[in-house]
């Protein structure tokens, strides 16, 4: 093949064209439910190579340091947590215009490809991700409100993918309305309720909310012929959970708003349970809890929502969504980045971008933003 050349299906010519500086992109992807319904795909269930941290100043540790303990109200005792207690004087909201990248989640692989499982050759062939940038893509099918970009590069046969944020994105988050902020603190002033720094411990609500500080599990899994190696942050783990394996002990926390009405419980199903089954299945968290807050900004009442059975809440739902579509589309958009990016050169980046109702289109970039990885 071709260095600048894409695979092609049957049928396709390639027209003799001069050899430019840049590969041509690659054809689009269409991104339509019912294009990936069908059997769900091989995925290898998630297991953690290791994990680090950021610190209160969003600096790297390599170690667990920031894992918190949870530590639900006792049996019978009705939650009343105040998630606006401490807002805004003890928040201390992470820089969102810092561009991180993949720089912790690289920072770690430099520390520990040597001792990778599956040996130095199985990197070559991996995919490197953020779990929240294969989130999604799972999502995508069923997304109708906001588009994403994902660049790409090859480096050394690996794979990696890294998002960059849309100018509709930016925008966004520059006119943040008031009311949107605080509730962004009010779901980590939830974990604070629910968490403990030690185990045994008691959570302390007391102090303040530093969305800097981090706890990121490194998994690596497999999904259809595409080896994954990523990372997600994590809520805490349950020092009572059946499994003390990772990523089995793990809990993701989570707030919404309190519902009153089948039509309310319908759409939360359809559109928010979608999100938290993408991001805690491809992790192997095996639930979420969910604390529902009143208008004044009170958790009343929690709920347990077991990862395996979200899926149960939207069967029977003709605008419902399905996994094995969110699965299957995720596995077949990395099939066509991995056929688009051939070039083994980390400045030389393709933009996969998408916006609701279209296909996924490339674009090819060299040496400028939106390259990203760390020379």
């Amino acid at each position: 093949m071709e260095p600048g050349g894409t695979k092609r299906g049957a049928g396709e010519v390639a027209a003799a064209e001069p050899r430019s500086k840049l590969p041509r992109p690659a054809p689009s992807l269409p991104t339509a439910a019912a294009l990936y319904a069908g059997p769900f795909p091989f995925y290898r269930r998630p297991s953690q190579l290791g994990c680090f941290s950021l610190d209160a100043q969003r600096r790297y540790r390599g170690d667990a340091r920031a894992l918190r303990y949870y530590r639900p109200p006792a049996n019978g005792q009705r939650p009343d947590f105040d998630l606006r207690d401490g807002y805004p004087e003890r928040y201390r909201p992470r820089d969102e215009e810092a561009r991180e990248g993949l720089d912790h989640l690289l920072r770690w692989l430099l520390e520990h490809r040597g001792g990778l499982e599956g040996g130095p050759g199985w990197l070559a062939g991996a995919i490197v991700t953020w779990r929240g940038h294969l989130t999604k893509l799972l999502t995508t099918p069923y997304e109708r409100q906001e588009g994403w970009q994902l660049a790409a590069s090859r480096f050394q046969g690996t794979l990696y993918l890294s998002e960059v944020e849309t100018p509709a994105a930016r925008a966004q988050r520059l006119s943040r309305p008031p009311l949107l902020r605080e509730l962004m603190y009010m779901g980590y002033k939830f974990e604070q309720y629910m968490c403990a720094d030690k185990p045994g411990g008691s959570p302390d609500p007391s102090g303040e909310v530093n969305t800097n500080v981090a706890f990121c599990s490194v998994l690596r899994s497999r999904l259809g012929s595409h080896p994954l190696l990523f990372s997600g942050e994590v809520d805490c783990t349950d020092p009572q959970a059946p499994s003390p394996e990772p990523p089995a002990c793990y809990v993701e926390l989570k707030t919404s708003k309190e519902m009153h009405s089948p039509a309310q419980w319908r759409s939360f199903y359809r559109h928010k349970l979608l999100k938290w089954w993408a991001q805690s299945f491809l992790l192997g968290v095996p639930s979420v809890v969910a604390g529902f807050r009143n208008p004044e900004g009170f958790v009343c009442s929690l709920k347990t929502f077991p990862t395996m059975q979200m899926f149960e809440h939207v069967r029977n739902d003709r605008d419902g969504w399905n996994p094995s579509v969110c699965m299957n589309f995720c596995a077949a958009f990395l099939s066509f980045a991995q056929n688009t990016v051939v070039q083994d050169d980390p400045r030389l980046v393709h933009l996969f971008s998408w916006e609701p109702g279209g296909p996924v289109t490339v674009s090819v970039h060299r040496d400028a933003p939106p390259v990203f990885l760390p020379t």
